[in-house]
């Protein structure tokens, strides 16, 4: 099973700490960096050129200044093999589609769906082929 690089944008400290830990405890996942506003995300994500400087971004909606929307579209128009995951708690199903439409392929409620998260990503990190990741059926 591969090892997934991943950024983290949360804006609240206790639960961006919270969620590292989890993710490194409980899956195949290193996180590389995090952010806390939109901004930053985006020049994060844009520091490597052509190549992904990670496997694996993880996106809330609300940020202390833009949104995880914005992070989303600027990933999406970079068009990089990498894997953008939604934990927010306004996970309704308008807010769903609407990331979806901007290059999620997962979103998932921060209140009752971080089990979900860790077994996606562990179902990603097993996929993973030849430094390209193959996300579960």
């Amino acid at each position: 099973m591969s090892t997934l690089k991943a950024f983290v944008v949360e804006d609240n400290a206790v639960i961006r700490e919270s969620l590292i830990a989890a993710l490194e405890e409980l899956a195949p996942v290193e996180v590389i960096g995090t952010a806390e506003d939109e901004r930053s995300a985006v020049e994060w994500l844009g520091q490597c050129g052509d190549a992904p400087l990670c496997d694996l971004v993880i996106v809330d909606i609300f940020l202390k200044a833009g949104s995880g929307l914005g992070v989303l579209r600027a990933a999406r128009d970079r068009h990089r093999p990498m894997t953008m995951l939604v934990l927010s708690n306004y996970a309704t199903s308008d807010m769903q589609r609407r990331c979806l439409a901007l290059g999620a392929s997962r979103v998932f409620d921060k209140s009752s769906e971080l089990d979900e998260l860790i077994g996606y990503c562990e179902q990603l990190a097993g996929n993973a082929r030849d430094g390209h990741l193959v996300g579960p059926a």
